[in-house]
């Protein structure tokens, strides 16, 4: 279903490629609009139960076209050298092909709590308490990974 990297030498086993994940600050979203162009975004995630989370507003482009089409696709780019006198670069990335959707409830409120964790853990108190506050007003997208691709020249 998915097509075979063309560098097979430099893929990362899926081990690598988990801990890159956890490791990495931000990623960036592939959806698909409903005018069929290609749309990308920048954003804060974390890695939990084989599955990327990240939050957002509860209305938006992204969440159009998630409705829209709930396949997606997530990349991260960790580690890059250039390598001028060799004409390369030195890298590691991940690339994940998903399905998204919405969670709710527990799964929510644990989603949130990790991404407290992973960008303000000296504030677990007082992100507790704005996540208490927002409430409704964010939602946690969850995409479950379908395929993982992880690749390094390093």
């Amino acid at each position: 279903m998915f097509r075979e990297m063309r560098r097979q030498d430099r893929r990362m086993d899926n081990e690598e490629a988990i801990e890159l994940l956890k490791k990495c600050q931000y990623g960036v979203l592939s959806t698909v609009g409903i005018d069929g162009y290609a749309y990308r975004v920048p954003l804060s995630y974390v890695y939990l139960n084989n599955s990327i989370y990240f939050h957002c507003a509860s209305v938006g482009y992204k969440l159009d076209n998630i409705k829209n089409n709930n396949k997606v696709s997530f990349c991260i780019v960790g580690e890059v050298e250039p390598v001028p006198e060799k004409f390369t670069t030195k890298y590691e990335s991940v690339i994940l092909f998903c399905k998204a959707s919405e969670v709710n409830g527990d799964e929510k409120y644990s989603a949130l709590i990790a991404i407290l964790e992973k960008y303000a853990d000296k504030y677990m108190d007082k992100g507790k308490e704005y996540i208490k506050s927002a409430g409704e007003k964010v939602k946690i997208i969850k995409i479950s990974i379908d395929y993982i691709e992880g690749k390094t020249n390093r």
